[in-house]
């Protein structure tokens, strides 16, 4: 019997065993139902190699839970580690199938069968106070270590139990010829830990029986420093196995003693002087883990996987009592009428209930179809996006290329924005404007509507200031030059744009030459005065100086079919390097620059 008075008090218990244990499914499913009746809370983990527990509850529902497991076979002689709290150190109850009870990863080490020699509590006081020369050999994880072990013990140096073998290894050649106590919480790492270190030539190992609780009950403190960590709300033990002050940190889990607590830099639920971080740093840790979640996102990219993919078609308000096949003509003006009709006859053009709708369907204003690409495989794009600043309001990006910023032709999930959707879920961000896809450079994205109302009207104002990197095919003849053509407000064939000099929209782009390259080409900055599309590219085209890499404005004043590069072909060199403008947050200017790319970086050629 547990010997539990009438007071109202939890009883804590501890208890493990290698056996083999059959039909595991049908004893958790009885565990699990029968703790929970008798309100008791805790683990109990079961394997085919044995059981491993911690539960707690009123004294007398605990007796019947060991009474329960003692009527297993090969649990009969169930010994627990016993002690008490004023309340319940556990949450919930769960009872788990797992493939071992304490994960080791290492085949063939088997305690059912045989572990290493056993010392009990008072042997190992017995040789302490002799002073018997022997090595005491912490197996615990270095944050356990932490809160208290034995005087002048060798700790592991581990953050998992998983990588003890590797640990092993470290460990002195001397140490395999000298007597080895090693030792843990209860005792149940030490059952792999010997016989691992035995298979790897560690002459005289022994393990400290029933850990450092059963040496706490028999033994008390001597030769012990601190507390001992356990893994339930109490967090550390003294030697007489009561709850200490001790805590752990909830960000980093790291056990805190009171001197710990007492530190300026603990704040309870956010952080202690282990992981406290200043402002750049907490930004720079906040900013690592988003770049990794960014690889995470598009490794693989989600569009190499086939999948439906719909474009959204809303009807003109002109064009009442038309026909869909009209306007899908007058929608899209560049793809030709027989390709709508194809595309009716297959069955791709559908109503809001994704039904497919003829090509003599009449419509009415405002009306929604869609058009239908099925099993769609979209082409590789570079999804090395950077994040050079992040903060509550903003985020600034150096886009790569190829690389779409949102859904369009051939192009759905790998898009900028639905890497954003991904990366920033629940939070919707929106960049503020647009990139072309095969231009790199910063892009400002907003987190929310409401700082996007703020920023985006500053581009509509002309207020924000952006300077580009670029390089051309020629030498223009002097430094500075600028270009005004107007430029054309509807795109032509491949989505193209051209200089109109009757009708086009105002456009401005001043330039200044940095380099001109040996190999006749000339480095420039670009700075757009407007934000017509593709103004700095078609100004230059204008002027004679093609950009390198173009697939759409050739030199010569050709019109190439191409609108996105493929990852493996050269770039275009046109490069967003710099962006001046105020703050959405603080209102104060800032700027940004994006690191220029190696077609940017000027040499001596």
């Amino acid at each position: 019997m547990l010997g539990i008075p009438r007071m109202k008090e939890i009883v804590n218990i501890a208890a493990y065993k290698f056996v083999s244990l059959p039909d595991l499914r049908l004893l958790r499913s009885r565990l699990l139902a029968l703790c929970r009746g008798w309100g008791l809370k805790g683990t109990i983990l079961l394997s085919a190699e044995g059981i491993n527990l911690f539960a707690a509850g009123a004294g007398d529902r605990v007796e019947l839970l060991l009474a329960e497991l003692r009527g297993v076979p090969g649990l009969e002689d169930l010994e627990p580690k016993v002690s008490r709290t004023e309340h319940q150190p556990f949450r919930r109850m769960l009872v788990r199938l797992k493939k071992e009870i304490i994960a080791f990863g290492v085949e063939g080490i088997d305690p059912a069968r045989r572990t290493s020699p056993k010392l009990s509590a008072q042997k190992l006081k017995e040789w302490l106070d002799e002073g018997r020369p022997i090595t005491l050999l912490d197996t615990r994880n270095d944050y356990e270590v932490k809160l208290g072990t034995f005087k002048n013990a060798l700790p592991i140096g581990i953050d998992h139990f998983r990588d003890f073998p590797a640990a092993v290894g470290r460990l002195p050649e001397s140490l395999k010829d000298q007597p080895i106590v090693m030792f843990c919480t209860g005792g149940i790492r030490c059952e792999k830990a010997g016989p691992f270190m035995e298979r790897e030539g560690f002459k005289q190992i022994y393990q400290l029986e029933g850990g450092i609780l059963k040496y706490f009950e028999e033994c008390g403190g001597a030769h012990y420093a601190g507390e001992c960590f356990v893994f339930d709300q109490r967090v550390g033990l003294d030697p007489s196995l009561q709850e200490t002050e001790s805590t752990q940190c909830f960000r980093c889990q790291t056990p805190l003693s009171g001197e710990d607590q007492e530190d300026s830099r603990y704040v309870a639920g956010q952080s202690c002087p282990f992981c406290f971080q200043t402002p750049s740093q907490e930004a720079a840790r906040v900013l690592a883990l988003r770049q990794q979640a960014i690889h995470r996102a598009f490794t693989p990219l989600p569009g190499r996987e086939p999948a439906d993919q719909f474009k959204s078609i809303n009807v003109p308000s002109d064009c009442d009592g038309g026909t869909i096949l009209e306007v899908l003509c007058r929608v899209v003006k560049h793809v030709p009428r027989v390709y709508w009709e194809r595309e009716c006859e297959r069955g791709l053009i559908l109503d809001t209930n994704y039904q497919a709708v003829d090509a003599t369907r009449r419509v009415r204003p405002c009306e929604r179809y869609r058009h239908k690409f099925p099993q769609l495989t979209e082409p590789d794009v570079n999804g090395r996006v950077e994040i050079l600043h992040e903060d509550e309001a903003l985020v600034v990006l150096n886009k790569p290329a190829p690389l779409p910023m949102h859904v369009g032709g051939r192009y759905y999930r790998n898009t900028l924005q639905h890497l954003l959707n991904l990366v920033y879920h629940p939070q919707r961000p929106y960049p503020a404007h647009r990139l072309d896809a095969n231009t790199t450079g910063i892009v400002l994205v907003t987190r929310t509507q409401h700082f996007a109302g703020r920023l985006q009207p500053q581009f509509a104002r002309g207020e924000v200031k952006k300077k580009y990197l670029v390089r051309v095919h020629g030498h223009p003849a002097q430094d500075s030059f600028h270009c005004e053509a107007p430029i054309a407000a509807e795109s032509g064939e491949f989505g193209s744009r051209s200089v109109d000099l009757e009708s086009g929209l105002a456009a401005r782009t001043e330039f200044c030459v940095r380099q001109r390259a040996a190999d006749g080409t000339a480095l420039l900055e670009a700075v757009p005065l407007t934000g017509r599309t593709n103004q700095i590219r078609i100004h230059l085209w204008h002027l004679g100086f093609a950009v390198c890499g173009d697939p759409l404005y050739l030199r010569g004043n050709q019109l190439g079919d191409i609108q996105t590069l493929g990852v493996d072909d050269p770039p275009l060199c046109l490069h967003a390097w710099r962006i001046c403008f105020a703050h959405p947050l603080t209102r104060e200017l800032v700027e940004f620059t994006a690191p220029p790319p190696t077609w940017a970086v000027e040499t001596n050629a």
